[in-house]
């Protein structure tokens, strides 16, 4: 099987509108990414479930993928006249074969070194130090290889306030990286939550795979009724806001919380919004990424 996939450079006003039109009129899928230019620096776009992006790049790359029989000048030109655009774009159109993409994902997942202690090996991978705690994951359809910056700042503080931590709350939790490691470094009580049944699923089959005891339920489904030593959240800003003060109450007296999601610029406002119940301050930055960390009142 295959199909043919149109790019072509738009500028960043009409780059929504062309991928709705293209969608309209019969293209399968739509990506807006950013139109590189060589030797200049990439501009940095990030967004955020729930909330509108209010920019994009200056100038978007779309990528369209098309049937075989679906003709592809006829297409553009009506689409362009949807719009009321005075010439169509120049754009360039090949050939895109079926392959194993299972294999070709996977291709793209790598053993990671969290420290000289723990790795996060993917399942379809031998772990490059067998004397390590090699956490085993297979993500599935949820969040979570351990390749962004968000989980290792998330993981390595982790690991350096378990010492003595019994009660743990991953909030979020995605494929269970984070509460994994935990029970597996120690921890005599471990929970996950997320809002999406697949990240549940995956986490509960990461949690086998490794031979660790953890409780990982649907958000809808938990009772959130227990105090914890210490309790970690790796989602997003937004949400991250909203949920201060239910975070907060879920961390006992002296107790710990972790947060990360967030981008660098976004840490004064976040630490502002907590401080009635938690003083955090910045313990690490990767890229533009940060992770807060601080002890109940």
């Amino acid at each position: 099987m295959a199909w043919h996939q149109l790019t072509f450079a738009v500028t960043h006003d009409i780059a929504d509108e062309f991928s709705d039109a293209l969608l309209a009129h019969g293209a399968l899928t739509v990506s807006i990414e950013n139109f590189e230019v060589p030797g200049q620096p990439e501009f940095e776009v990030f967004g955020e479930p729930g909330h509108e992006t209010d920019q994009l790049w200056p100038w978007c790359t779309l990528n369209v993928l098309l049937d075989l029989d679906h003709n592809a000048e006829a297409l553009m030109a009506t689409v362009v006249d949807t719009l009321g655009l005075s010439e169509i774009p120049v754009y360039q159109v090949d050939i895109i074969h079926d392959q194993d993409w299972v294999r070709l994902t996977q291709s793209q997942f790598e053993p990671i070194k969290i420290n000289n202690q723990v790795w996060i090996v993917p399942t379809w991978h031998t772990p490059p130090n067998i004397d390590a705690i090699n956490i085993r994951i297979d993500p599935g359809q949820a969040f979570g290889t351990g390749g962004h910056p968000t989980t290792q700042l998330c993981l390595t503080t982790l690991l350096s306030e378990l010492n003595g931590a019994s009660d743990i709350l991953d909030y979020g939790c995605g494929s269970g990286i984070l509460a994994i490691a935990a029970a597996m470094m120690g921890a005599k009580s471990v929970t996950g939550i997320d809002i999406d049944e697949a990240a549940v699923n995956a986490a509960r089959r990461n949690a086998e795979l490794n031979n660790v005891s953890a409780h990982f339920f649907n958000s809808q489904d938990w009772k959130g009724n227990n105090l914890y030593d210490g309790v970690v959240a790796n989602i997003l800003a937004a949400p991250l806001k909203v949920l201060a003060p239910l975070l907060c109450s879920y961390v006992k007296p002296g107790g710990w919380l972790i947060l990360s999601g967030l981008l660098a610029k976004q840490t004064e406002e976040m630490i502002s919004i907590y401080n009635p119940w938690i003083t955090l301050s910045q313990v690490g930055q990767q890229e533009e990424w940060v992770c807060l960390m601080g002890r109940k009142k």
